[in-house]
């Protein structure tokens, strides 16, 4: 990891599980048990990432919990509550070229087919059927809107994802 790299966060470390240094995670992934096929870890502690070594984790009723290497009693397992998981960007996996990480697409400029900016991605969400966009308008937006929401539907709404240029073209009424 370079000194301009920060982790991708994938999770949190939670309250300590009984008194053997055991931790809940708070897992971020779409399959929360998934957290633990990335490697190395990277721990946030006091604002500085340190890689730390998984000694072995377990599902636990509906929760997960987690041992790592050096973290023996509870005490040592308090000090990481709420620790940021992460891992270094190369450690995610290749995607293909119509598929997105999140964290790629917030920030990235919006615009209509006909170059109306409809605003900055803001944040994403999940509905079931499918992901959608939230996009922050400018302060001047002609058609007073602040905020819209964006079905992410390739090929229908959303027509390019430009990553180099960070931006996305859609079909879109910017009225709407």
């Amino acid at each position: 990891m370079t000194a301009n790299q920060s982790p991708v966060v994938l999770g949190k470390l939670g309250a300590p599980y009984g008194i053997k240094g055991w931790i809940k995670v708070i897992s971020y992934t779409d399959d929360p048990e998934g957290i633990f096929a990335y490697r190395p870890w990277l721990l946030e502690i006091k604002g500085q990432w340190q890689e730390v070594e998984v000694v072995e984790y377990r599902r636990q009723n509906k929760g997960l919990n987690v041992k790592l290497k050096n973290v023996d009693d509870r005490d040592a397992a308090v000090a990481l509550t709420h620790c940021h998981i992460g891992v270094v960007e190369s450690a995610l996996p290749s995607l293909d070229n119509d598929e997105f990480y999140w964290r790629e697409l917030i920030g990235m400029e919006v615009l209509n087919e006909q170059g109306y900016h409809l605003g900055k991605v803001d944040d994403l969400f999940e509905t079931g059927s499918n992901d959608v966009l939230v996009v922050t308008a400018n302060a001047n937006d002609a058609f007073g809107q602040k905020e819209r929401l964006l079905p992410f539907l390739l090929d229908s709404t959303i027509k390019q994802v430009n990553r180099q240029d960070r931006k996305i073209i859609v079909d879109w009424d910017p009225s709407f």
